[in-house]
């Protein structure tokens, strides 16, 4: 069965599948390139006829995944210059319910990979339960995030804000309710939403952080030095309309070349503070206009306070870097200092981590202080500064161990569970038989937040810090989970 759906720019036709209608590959936004590349995303040419919405739209320019990633996190990648698309999930049209709460999924990646065609990103389940599910495609890498003199900044961000006023302009016709649209994200989906939540746009009520908090923001300065670095490699000049005439293709690679050494060796003499702190050659930057000051900041100073927000992190986020490749294995406490520096973790503090785990191997101690340092200490202070400019405050740890590749509770481990997809690509993570108990519990959470601005537990307060732990059989709410570390960064 089919539905057809009006929006601002055509009519669209979904696939209807057990009460369940799937719109793919909507258009949101013009391809961004020729004239439009580099440059601010414009709204798409309307189309006479139906649009078939069967398939997902091509995805963004992007590398594959390094080889010890690829079976770990699938990453299609589907042709085409209409990039700037999204899909829909929605109950069952035209008859289905009217003014449901909204969804709209932010992809991880570290800004340079992913879509929202990625399986585990699937939204039928949401919609399954009642909440219209919206995943999106944004700009990658160079296209969306380098500072180029001559293009505006923060591309990818701006694609994000696009397709959240498409949300706004539209959603209401697949059954969605454009006052009650809940933003969530993972990893530099989950730093684009605690961004995205620091700008006060009034284009969402709720906002979900996973695994990624408010710490992240390139000073204009550490972005034009990856700048340079790429073109010169390139044989370009630094600017909008050089990269404008080399194909993205031939950018890539490049691109990866530098992103890989800012990840393998995070040196701020090199690269500058704000981008070593990250690991990241690619993010938002600092650029004054759109974004003035690190999100965290900007939300402990108010921004955001009207939005209700769940912020949390996996338990041992940084073993998903480290173990897979084998570089846990090969550290010494002494590269763990310098890696730990770079990062622009305090002096002292990789001792005084040594000291609280003195039996830990030394790449299990990197995964602990790099977890602190980039997921929880920064979703503490996110979640800490809403809570106490008056924000409506939620927490999770999400702790349930991988028994795969000695993994743990890694990064984007949460995934299958929240959107409850724990069969087929994602086992590369979970490993076989995963728990659809902790399934059915996180998602039910997540859904609830989404319809009510509550997920079930008790709000976090910086006073008592109650955390909700998610593992195994059951799970447990805690005060001030790991306080011992935590302390060390007060």
């Amino acid at each position: 069965m089919a539905a057809v759906v009006q929006t601002s720019h055509g009519l669209v036709r979904g696939a209807e599948r057990d009460g369940v209608t799937a719109f793919l590959g909507i258009p949101y936004a013009a391809p961004p390139f020729g004239a439009d590349r580099f440059q601010a995303p414009r709204p798409p040419e309307p189309w006479d006829g139906v649009r078939d919405a069967f398939e997902y739209g091509p995805t963004a320019p992007k590398p594959g995944y390094p080889k010890a990633f690829a079976a770990l996190v699938p990453d299609p990648e589907i042709p085409g210059d209409d990039c700037l698309n999204l899909n829909v999930w929605t109950p069952r049209l035209p008859d289905g319910e009217a003014g449901l709460p909204v969804m709209v999924w932010i992809h991880g990646g570290a800004f340079r990979n992913g879509s929202g065609a990625v399986p585990v990103y699937n939204g039928r389940n949401f919609a399954r339960d009642g909440v219209v599910c919206v995943t999106i495609n944004y700009r990658l890498g160079v296209e969306g995030f380098a500072l180029l003199p001559g293009a505006p900044p923060n591309r990818g961000l701006l694609d994000q804000i696009a397709a959240l006023e498409w949300v706004r302009d539209n959603i209401s016709a697949f059954g969605g309710d454009p006052a009650r649209v809940t933003v969530f994200g993972e990893s530099a989906g989950g730093m684009s939403v605690t961004t995205l939540l620091s700008l006060d746009l009034g284009l969402f009520q709720r906002a979900v952080a996973q695994s990624g908090a408010g710490s992240i923001a390139q000073d204009p300065a550490d972005a034009l030095l990856v700048t340079k670095e790429i073109a010169s490699r390139l044989g370009v000049e630094p600017t909008a309309e050089a990269f404008a005439a080399l194909d993205p293709a031939a950018v890539i690679p490049v691109q990866n070349e530098v992103a890989a050494e800012v990840a393998m060796l995070p040196d701020p003499g090199r690269w500058g503070a704000t981008t070593a702190a990250g690991g990241m050659a690619l993010t938002p930057v600092l650029d004054g206009e759109l974004i003035s000051r690190r999100p965290e900041d900007a939300i402990a100073a108010g921004a955001g306070r009207d939005v209700d927000l769940l912020i949390g992190y996996t338990t041992e986020e940084f073993r998903f870097f480290l173990m897979p490749t084998g570089i846990a294995a090969d550290l010494t406490d002494e590269l763990v200092g310098a890696v730990a520096a770079g990062m622009g973790v305090p002096p002292g503090l990789p001792a005084a981590y040594r000291a609280h785990h003195p039996d830990m191997a030394s790449g299990e101690l990197l995964a602990t202080i790099i977890t602190d340092s980039l997921f929880r200490i920064p979703a503490h202070r996110a979640a800490a500064g809403h809570a106490d400019s008056g924000g409506r405050t939620w927490m999770y740890e999400f702790a349930w161990r991988s028994p795969d590749q000695d993994l743990g509770a890694c990064h984007a481990l949460e995934l299958g569970f929240v959107f409850d997809n724990l069969t087929g690509e994602e086992e590369g993570l979970t490993g076989p038989n995963p728990p659809q108990g902790l399934a059915d519990r996180m998602h039910r959470a997540w859904t609830r937040f989404a319809a009510t601005g509550d997920p079930g537990w008790e709000r976090f307060d910086p006073s008592s810090r109650a955390v909700m732990v998610f593992d195994g059989p059951a799970d447990e709410l805690v005060h001030d989970p790991h306080s011992r570390d935590r302390k060390l960064w007060d």
